[in-house]
């Protein structure tokens, strides 16, 4: 029988604190103590989901098995836990307004004045519990998106104080996080911000349980007794939250808090057990002590800004703890690379990796990174678009097709080595429209990657719109890129890769979605330890 508990996370002060990276370190303590424990992120945001969005706004989109388009703390989320999400582990304000409206719009609402209160926050809790009821488990985690005081998270936090009140209080608590900012002119860590923060909380009828505070210094028990007492929290409920070099020890440093013994304790359950944490401390010391080291440049057109590629930039730090190396990333702006350039920016690499992506800009680079990878033996990850630009490179380059290119940027070219998916065409709506979430794979024998994922058919997550066109596929096959991934169903091209080549492998899927930190994707770490004997072998 399941517990159902339900746990609350909410931020103040500011934006960016790292809501989502303690809730899933609190889900991971738990969970390793025998729980078992989801995530569920609420975004104040109207856009029904992110997959519309620019990455510059909001970082990657990042998909579930199950094709849901969401943001990017699910991620976290995955890979902390170890464990898929679905379309209900992330809930927007557009798609909580989309869904009363249509109500309202069929006569469900028997013609009542549709309002905030009831009728979205009825909403909002019934997405909570959705998700407590689709599987057995023991924790519910709620993340509420935003900071407390916006004005578009305030029909959350009344859904979440009428669920509070509904629930009783062993049944429910809320975490609420806040920055506690150091002034360097006077020395002083200024506990003020947090305490208007849980004053506005409470405005609204919310009592926070636990309070977690970030900081850049350690907090003393001078300021630990003084925000418990200005805030209404026991001084065991004060948990210092303060900066490391990977979020990956957060859930170690909670621990040490003993954030899991006050949630435990809060909901009256026992604490006797502690948390199996072994294999997770194991991956934190390969973390911060490689013995090796290598470059890897990463080409994408959303450089600037580094959540949009977290997911790759995550999968590279779990391969990176399988080999004992450090890898350094190397964002490069794909609309800067140029002739000129590239020698310079990119001849030091021990691998190249090319970003997914949308659209022309910044095409011409990623199709010249391909290029000087397949040129100079280095090896190379084309990802999505990534493989898209090796493909128009190639059919460039090698089998001399002037003007080949993918349709989605030059509609007219001669040679369309990467086309629309046929049931693309005709599709005009852009959110949830694309080929999304698992598709399965098949391998063919005696190929790199039969070697590299040792079985025959595997299982991806996708997010396209275009496809390599199979017309030139034995043409490729006859230069040396060979199609070694095929859909069974569709026939679709899953994988390509040069297997004389020292490593060079594109694929149309998203292998960054599936990594974890206890089970890192094999496309990734095989990479990570190409690119490490190509640096030895300099």
């Amino acid at each position: 029988m399941s517990l159902r508990k339900y746990i609350f996370v909410t931020g103040g002060v500011t934006s960016s604190l790292g809501k989502g990276i303690i809730s899933a370190s609190l889900a991971k303590l738990l969970q390793a103590r025998g729980y078992s424990v989801t995530i569920q992120k609420l975004d104040p945001y109207i856009n029904v989901d992110p997959g519309t969005l620019n990455p510059y706004e909001h970082g990657e989109c990042y998909v579930t098995e199950d094709g849901a388009e969401t943001d990017l703390d699910l991620g976290h989320y995955e890979r902390f836990l170890n464990m898929a999400t679905t379309q209900n582990n992330n809930v927007t304000t557009g798609r909580i307004y989309q869904s009363v409206i249509n109500k309202e719009r069929k006569g469900d609402y028997l013609g009542k004045t549709v309002q905030v209160i009831p009728h979205i926050t009825d909403e909002i809790k019934r997405r909570i519990k959705i998700l407590g009821s689709k599987g057995n488990f023991d924790f519910i985690i709620t993340e509420i998106g935003g900071t407390v005081g916006d004005i578009e998270s305030l029909p959350y936090i009344e859904a979440i104080r009428q669920l509070k009140w509904e629930m009783g209080p062993l049944n429910s608590l809320v975490i609420h996080l806040t920055l506690v900012p150091y002034l360097s002119a006077s020395a002083e860590l200024k506990t003020k911000p947090t305490q208007h923060s849980v004053k506005l909380l409470l405005e609204n009828g919310i009592q926070p349980n636990i309070l977690v505070l970030r900081t850049e210094h350690p907090l003393n028990n001078d300021i630990r007794k003084k925000v418990a007492l200005f805030c209404n929290v026991d001084f065991g409920s004060v948990i210092e939250s303060v900066d490391v070099s990977t979020i990956y020890e957060v859930p170690l440093l909670m621990q040490k808090e003993n954030l899991d013994v006050s949630v435990l304790q809060k909901m009256n359950l026992p604490v006797e057990n502690k948390p199996e944490m072994k294999p997770w401390k194991q991956f934190v010391n390969k973390v911060k002590n490689p013995r090796h080291h290598v470059k890897i440049a990463l080409v994408g057109k959303y450089v600037e800004l580094p959540d949009s590629y977290k997911s790759i930039m995550e999968s590279f730090v779990h391969a990176g703890a399988v080999n004992n190396c450090k890898v350094e990333l190397r964002s490069l702006q794909s609309e800067k690379l140029n002739e000129s350039n590239i020698g310079d920016l990119l001849s030091d690499m021990h691998g190249i990796l090319v970003a997914p992506g949308f659209g022309d800009r910044g095409i011409e680079g990623k199709i010249l990174a391909a290029r000087f990878a397949r040129e100079n033996n280095i090896p190379f990850l084309g990802i999505c678009l990534g493989l898209q630009c090796a493909i128009i490179e190639f059919a460039r380059n090698v089998l001399k097709l002037e003007d080949a290119h993918s349709t989605e940027m030059y509609l007219k070219t001669p040679h369309p080595v990467i086309d629309l998916m046929e049931e693309q065409k005709g599709v005009t709506s852009k959110g949830g429209t694309m080929r999304l979430g698992i598709y399965p794979c098949n391998i063919k024998p005696g190929t790199r990657c039969s070697r590299i994922y040792d079985r025959e058919e595997v299982l991806e997550r996708h997010r396209h719109r275009y496809e390599i066109n199979n017309e030139y596929l034995d043409r490729f096959a006859e230069k040396g890129f060979i199609a070694s991934g095929i859909n069974p169903d569709t026939g679709l091209v899953e994988i390509m890769e040069i297997p004389e080549h020292r490593w060079f492998v594109g694929v149309q899927f998203h292998p960054e979605y599936r990594s974890t930190v206890l089970s890192p994707h094999p496309l990734f770490i095989n990479f990570v330890s190409e690119a490490l004997k190509f640096r030895n072998s300099d």
